[in-house]
Order: structure tokens, then C-alpha cells, then sequence
């Protein structure tokens, strides 16, 4: 499939020295992946996300939130990296610097080579301590649920945002660096609706970057994009890479 780009998004980007990437579940739904409301099926299907991913809702019933962190996990892993999330390990390896922002949970940017990743969400294949918040390397493993937190015995939880929860500081922090350093912005897959991650666009064309929009439909951002590019980031991002640098 043949696509055709503006040459002055194809010049921006050639000549960009650092790039600004934020990216949200319509990226991993190309893999798969279902996104947040969507992956309410089978037994959790009477579920609501919102009844589910809250310290409260771990307080009240601790197993059945791991168990439905655990059955996430299990549709993660038998996804893999799509074209758009390879374009971008190829786009962070061609420019000076680049900054990744994912509001996405499922660790595919890392997986498709993407080095300089910032997670806003957190990582589903993490967990940390319930008492402490502190991170606990490796797998959990099989046996209580949830495990307990080798360190004091509390139980662990998934390394993950949830409703009510401030997003990481630090994270948010490299984001809005990120997004007022870079040359070219690229808002991929995400719904432009949820903030603080959907200022950050703004607060790269605010500092004078080009902003790109790359969405299957219109969002509050579309009006306010350089340039906006409808349709999947599988097809686009490859061809944007290939017609930015064609002889890599």
C-alpha cells in the first residue's frame, strides 16, 4: 500500500534532532491487544475496569484483582510488536535523540527494540509492594495470590496506574522535558482526551515543535496538529520512516 506524505513533514522529520513520541492503546490494538474497556470478556465480562483497577477494590478483594491482572498478562503475551512499534525502534535508532511516552502497560515498545521509553501507566509485567511501593524485580511465580512482597510481607500488586492514583512523577517529568525539547511530536493512537498526557502535545507546539497526529479517527487534537494522518500507525509509521531516510 502506497502512501503519500506531505514534504514538509517528510523535510521536518529528516531534519529533526530530537523527536517526542506519545503513544496509547490504539498502537497495541494493532497487535491485538484489546484496549482497556474492550478486554471485558468471557468471566470478567460483569465487570466493570473501573470496579477492578483501584487500591480499594484490591483492599476488599486482593485475588480477584490479581487474577485479572494475571488474565491481562496472559492476552499481552500472546501479542507481538506490530509494524508501528518496529518503525519506531527504527526512527529512535536514525535521529539524534528520541523520547518515547506510552500511556500503554504491555511492554511491546521495549520488545519491538525501543530503548528510551517512558511509562506513564506503569508495566503490567511489574509488580511492587501494596505497603511500600517499592518495585519487586523478577516473577512473582506461582503459589499465594497475591504474593507477598519479600521484603515485609505485605501483598504485591501490579506496577500499574490505577483510577485515583497520580500518574509517576518522575515519568511525567522526562514526558513534558521530552515534549519541549523536541523538534517533531508525534501523538499516536491515543484519544487526545485524557489528561495530563494530553497536554503534552501542546506543550511541544507551544515550544514550536511540528506536531503529528497519527489516528484511525479525528480527536480533540486533530484541529490543532501540524499535520494529521487518519489510519492505522502499522501502515503509516513504516512508510513515513521509509520516506524520511529511503535508502535505510
Amino acid at each position: 500500500m502506497s502512501v503519500e506524505f506531505d514534504p514538509r513533514l517528510v523535510r521536518a522529520l529528516r531534519a529533526a534532532r530530537a523527536v517526542g513520541v506519545l503513544t496509547g492503546a490504539g498502537i497495541s490494538a494493532e497487535s491485538g491487544i484489546p484496549t482497556f474497556r474492550d478486554a471485558q470478556t468471557g468471566l470478567w465480562a460483569r465487570f466493570r475496569p473501573e470496579e477492578l483497577a483501584t487500591a480499594e477494590a484490591f483492599r476488599r478483594d486482593p485475588a480477584l484483582v490479581w487474577d485479572w491482572y494475571a488474565w491481562r498478562r496472559g492476552l499481552v503475551a500472546g501479542a507481538a510488536p506490530n509494524a508501528g512499534h518496529r518503525a519506531l525502534a527504527r526512527l529512535e535508532r536514525l535521529v539524534p535523540a528520541l523520547v518515547l511516552v506510552t500511556q500503554n502497560v504491555d511492554g511491546l515498545h521495549q520488545r519491538a527494540g525501543s530503548a528510551n521509553v517512558v511509562e506513564l501507566h506503569g508495566n503490567l509485567h511489574r509488580s511492587r509492594c501494596f505497603a511500600e511501593g517499592v518495585v519487586i524485580a523478577g516473577d512473582p511465580g506461582a503459589g499465594e495470590r497475591p504474593p507477598r512482597c519479600p521484603r515485609c510481607g505485605a501483598h504485591l500488586r501490579p506496577d500499574v496506574v490505577w483510577f485515583g492514583e497520580a500518574l509517576p512523577a518522575q515519568a511525567l517529568e522526562r514526558a513534558e522535558t521530552a515534549a519541549r525539547a523536541c523538534d517533531v511530536f508525534f501523538s499516536i493512537g491515543t484519544s487526545g482526551a485524557v489528561f495530563p498526557a494530553a497536554q503534552l502535545p501542546l506543550t511541544a507546539r507551544a515550544a514550536g515543535a511540528t506536531v503529528v497526529e497519527i489516528n484511525r479517527d479525528p480527536t480533540p487534537l486533530t484541529g490543532a496538529a501540524s499535520f494529521s494522518l487518519l489510519g492505522p500507525s502499522g501502515t503509516i509509521l513504516p512508510a513515513l520512516v521509509d520516506a524520511a531516510w529511503p535508502a535505510t
